[in-house]
């Protein structure tokens, strides 16, 4: 790969389009769609539990479970994978595998049912590898295809192109699901469940469709021809273990990220269950308002964290970042107070805007505030390599915590409840951050 390639808007259009296509997974199956079609499925057979590797277990624990391992393997492997990639050069062929892991996982969901419960978990599971998978790829591009004072700018025409393409699918799902006969389908629960299950067919061929734009235009790399050794497998673990030395020599950063550790593993679990415990806990007053309602309310979250971003950097500006993450913490730690008791459609509308405004401003913050404390002359690319392991742990001690407690109470509310531990944890951890830019 030849650094002649970088500020080319040929490349740079063709790596943001990715996020148009990758990105309706995230929306669709992670958050919208499947959620609520999980929920279907136990609440049509009757049951709550499933019985699974000789025992049983609630429904919600187990997408936990199966989340974290998929979140486990992920942060263990990426390190991996990611040096290997590098090394020969083919970081492309690894973009593809995962795509297509995915994209066909996501088609599988097609025949997700309880009966089938080993297969259909499966291809939820590698659903999620295939897509965080392919970001560890998709996102080592960004320095190839743009330079350090672009890829601000680069990074969020990525986002704001997967914003749009996963809403616009969103929206034709919806209305596949509201208005079945509308599409040839029956004019009943059954239709509608068929339109779920289409839906997750569409998000595959979304996702393979649209990602061969990247795949013939982005560099192949180039092929060191060299043979791959032990050294090499495991330098991606060396490279972590040199960040997380460095850590030592740097007091700020080494206590920022252990806030942000904390945190971070109550927001991303609460972002990843929100719908399955709005399916669950909230009073709809039938499945068709509970769809439509699921529905509106991951679109009110889209639309509100797009502004969350925006007068969270203008708070920061203002108060500085330690002190508007804190603020922001704050918040989370009274929703999950307000979440156990809430009940209501509309009182589940007001967390998701207040949720939608916190999130965005939380994610985009918290990644800023950490490419601000590094130091000066570094390997950056280590650093956040660092950063998204630990994100990606957290998210699979927060999600086992979640599902142990839902297993051992028999409620999603204990769970969210309980991640208040977290969020009061981090306002007192990020209270210990040195804010002189100077103090190590």
């Amino acid at each position: 790969m030849t650094a002649d390639i970088r500020g080319n808007n040929k490349y740079i259009n063709a790596w943001a389009f990715y996020d148009w296509a990758n990105s309706v997974y995230s929306l669709v199956i992670a958050s919208a769609i499947f959620p609520i079609y999980y929920g279907v499925l136990f609440r049509q057979s009757g049951v709550d539990t499933v019985a699974i590797f000789g025992g049983t277990i609630r429904s919600t624990p187990l997408i936990s479970y199966t989340t974290a391992l998929a979140f486990l393997l992920v942060a263990l492997s990426s390190p991996i994978l990611s040096g290997i990639a590098d090394y020969l050069g083919n970081k492309k062929a690894f973009l593809k595998f995962f795509c297509y892991l995915g994209s066909l996982s996501c088609m599988g969901l097609y025949f997700f049912d309880l009966e089938s419960i080993y297969m259909s978990l499966g291809f939820y599971f590698f659903g999620l590898i295939g897509f965080w998978g392919s970001l560890v790829f998709y996102n080592s591009y960004l320095p190839d295809i743009a330079f350090p004072e672009q890829q601000d700018a680069v990074s969020a025409k990525g986002f704001s192109m997967g914003y749009i393409g996963s809403v616009l699918l969103l929206i034709v799902n919806l209305a596949m699901v509201m208005k079945p006969e509308s599409f040839g389908l029956p004019a009943d629960g059954q239709g509608s469940i068929t339109a779920m299950r289409m839906s997750f067919i569409m998000v595959g061929i979304w996702w393979m469709g649209f990602s061969q734009y990247t795949f013939a235009v982005l560099p192949k790399g180039v092929t060191s021809g060299k043979k791959l050794t032990k050294q090499v497998v495991f330098n991606g673990y060396n490279e972590l273990k040199k960040v997380y030395d460095a850590l030592t020599h740097n007091l700020r950063l080494k206590r920022y990220l252990v806030a942000f550790f904390v945190y971070s593993m109550a927001v991303q679990t609460i972002m990843l269950i929100a719908t399955y415990f709005g399916e669950q806990e909230i009073l709809w007053p039938d499945d068709t308002s509970k769809t439509t309602g699921l529905i509106l309310s991951i679109l009110i979250i889209q639309i509100l964290a797009m502004i969350g971003a925006q007068l969270t950097s203008k708070a920061s500006s203002r108060f500085g970042n330690i002190n508007t993450l804190i603020a922001i913490n704050m918040v989370w730690a009274v929703m999950s107070v307000y979440a156990y008791f809430m009940e209501t459609p509309y009182q589940f509308y007001g967390a998701a805007a207040i949720v939608g405004l916190v999130m965005g401003g939380i994610q985009s913050l918290s990644r800023s505030t950490y490419s601000k404390f590094l130091p000066e002359t570094t390997d950056t690319t280590s650093y956040f390599s660092f950063y998204d392991v630990a994100e990606k742990i957290g998210i699979v001690i927060g999600m086992l915590l979640y599902g142990f407690i839902d297993q051992l109470t028999g409620s999603m509310r204990n769970s969210i409840l309980f991640l208040i531990v977290f969020f009061i944890s981090g306002i007192i951890l990020l209270t210990r951050v040195p804010r002189n830019l100077n103090k190590v």
